[in-house]
């Protein structure tokens, strides 16, 4: 059930950076538009929906991707901007622990399930440090 949620989760902030804000990761009118999905989401859905939460979304797909990987298997990533000897300043993809997060998608749903529950990933958005995030993403799937 956590995995459904939070993919869900993520999918709602990959729609809201791709459709609402054309692929941009921030948006001169984000404050606005954030407010009006919050009202939209929860008439539709009920709770859940905050402002703060729909900017946790937002923020959660802009943190982790996924990608699917040669084996036909998707994977979660976090994503670094600035890696230390990176001056290309590229996006690179960090996979933080490797074979948890490594998922089969459900070719029904065409979801990807995430090893850690909403508030986990909750918690780690507020880690600023990307390389300190997915260390602690590894602890926390090492110790379950």
């Amino acid at each position: 059930m956590n995995a459904i949620l939070t993919t869900t989760y993520w999918e709602i902030g990959r729609r809201i950076v791709e459709f609402e804000q054309g692929g941009k990761v921030t948006t001169e009118y984000g404050e606005i538009l954030l407010e009006r999905l919050s009202k939209d989401l929860t008439a539709l859905h009920g709770r859940g929906f905050s402002r703060t939460n729909v900017a946790q979304m937002r923020a959660f797909y802009v943190a982790w991707g996924i990608v699917q990987t040669p084996s036909g298997k998707f994977e979660a990533r976090g994503k670094f901007k600035e890696l230390p000897g990176n001056s290309s300043g590229a996006i690179v993809q960090a996979l933080s622990g490797q074979s948890a997060l490594a998922q089969t998608v459900s070719a029904q749903l065409g979801r990807v399930a995430f090893p850690l529950s909403w508030s986990h990933y909750v918690r780690l958005l507020s880690v600023e440090n990307p390389l300190a995030r997915a260390f602690f993403e590894t602890e926390s799937l090492r110790g379950g």
